[in-house]
């Protein structure tokens, strides 16, 4: 069993060479947000983020898992600090919206490197599809979460302000 989870995860990182989704990839993430964004037949906690892109101004949809932990939800970049959508919303000032169903208007805060490591280890347990990409598993203590936690950006999501 744990030779065909290694070869399913090592296809899933081949789907992603250098941290960049493949043309597969990018097909799979498209159907994924239109699902998400649904909310019909998508598991609870996934959803579609929306965000302008920073180059053309574009709406950008990618799907994500929220992980939700000590009563706050944050988003984590499986991919680390080179996905896309996390440099959107940099240059967005974290300003997104979160699609399942209905549309939530957020504001994306990017949490210290120091707390990263139990939302890691949360967003794992949670998404299994990002297990491939850390290369931490699961059930692995706090310390070894934390020895990877500057390479993936975590934002904690809060409503954004009304106008």
């Amino acid at each position: 069993m744990r030779r065909v989870v290694k070869l399913l995860y090592e296809a899933q990182r081949r789907m992603y060479p250098g941290d960049r989704p493949s043309r597969l990839a990018r097909v799979m993430n498209r159907v994924d947000a239109a699902q998400f964004a649904t909310g019909v037949l998508a598991p609870r906690r996934a959803v579609t983020l929306e965000v302008c892109g920073r180059r053309t101004g574009r709406r950008i949809a990618v799907p994500v898992v929220v992980a939700d932990l000590d009563g706050d939800r944050y988003l984590v970049s499986m991919l680390g600090e080179n996905a896309n959508w996390v440099r959107n919303v940099r240059a967005a000032g974290g300003q997104a919206v979160l699609r399942h169903g209905g549309r939530e208007h957020v504001l994306l805060r990017e949490v210290d490197v120091a707390r990263r490591a139990p939302i890691l280890r949360r967003h794992l347990h949670l998404a299994p599809g990002a297990r491939p990409h850390l290369p931490v598993d699961r059930r692995a203590p706090l310390a070894e979460f934390e020895a990877v936690a500057a390479r993936y950006p975590v934002f904690r999501v809060e409503p954004a302000p009304r106008p």
